[in-house]
């Protein structure tokens, strides 16, 4: 017969309007018996924190599949057909694709190339860098639920092209014309700038990969989407994590952005990564 976990179970939240931590251990989190309320949390909160909780990457592993289905995304999360967690480096040598990761010191949402994004993400840390490399997160939810009324009314029903060479264009404003097409080959999508989601909650869709609002000139549409930026990513919808060595940090992909902060990419900073399953797609 099995026997229930008894075990600590704290949760605190870390800033007013993002991010909660909970303070528990590896069996509880293995276990599942916590599974429905992380979901609950992560969805209500936006961003979930594991303390110093130390997960090996097996056990990281077989937390994702403990809420929901594990993703394989573009040869992310598969190797020699097992689950598998992804390095997040800037070290080449152990992520040959380390120049792409370079759009993520910008804010941003994964999936927005996507019909179905990720659901969520969860990231450990191996090692760190000595300054920097905190991670920001904001609420797209509580973002949308405050922007006044008017302007609401105003951009509730516009749709936006995102395109994922936008983004890289950020850390890399120069090109070759055989970097920038090959960026260029991954297409564009667009999606609504707020969405709706089954739920009945909404939340902007914004982040580097957002180029233009459609059937708006471009100068006015790279005000308004700088314009809603700024406001999405005030301090009041904001949470910073300053890492330490076995923090996990889980998050919901379809209602916050995310971005790395600045740090020596010779530093060693390792994170390790794994994705839910996109379960609802933009609406």
């Amino acid at each position: 017969m099995a026997t229930a976990v008894s075990s600590r179970w704290e949760v605190v939240d870390v800033a007013p309007k993002i991010g909660s931590a909970i303070h528990t251990d590896k069996a509880t989190l293995l276990s599942g018996e916590r599974a429905k309320d992380i979901r609950e949390i992560m969805e209500r909160r936006g961003v979930i924190v594991f303390p110093e909780i130390n997960l090996t990457d097996d056990e990281q592993i077989a937390f994702t599949h403990t809420l929901g289905t594990f993703a394989h995304e573009d040869g992310e999360g598969a190797k020699d057909g097992k689950d598998s967690v992804y390095p997040i480096t800037m070290d080449s040598s152990i992520n040959p694709i380390a120049d792409y990761l370079k759009g993520a010191f910008f804010w941003h949402l994964d999936g927005t190339m996507s019909e179905k994004p990720i659901l969520a993400s969860i990231m450990s840390a191996r090692a760190l860098a000595p300054v920097g490399g905190e991670t920001d997160f904001c609420n797209t939810y509580a973002a949308w639920d405050e922007l006044p009324a008017d302007e609401k009314a105003q951009v509730e029903d516009l749709k936006v092209t995102h395109a994922m060479w936008r983004s890289q264009l950020y850390w890399k404003p120069e090109p070759t014309i055989a970097e920038l097409e090959a960026w260029m080959a991954r297409g564009a999508n667009t999606l609504p700038l707020v969405w709706k989601h089954r739920s009945g909650r909404q939340s902007l869709v914004l982040g580097a990969t957002a180029l233009e609002v459609e059937g708006m000139g471009t100068v006015e549409s790279e005000k308004l989407l700088v314009k809603l930026r700024t406001w999405a990513t005030q301090p009041q919808f904001s949470y910073r994590h300053t890492w330490k060595l076995g923090d996990m940090v889980l998050w919901d992909n379809t209602g916050t952005m995310h971005r790395a902060l600045p740090y020596d990419h010779k530093s060693g900073r390792l994170m390790m990564r794994t994705k839910l399953e996109g379960e609802e797609a933009f609406a």
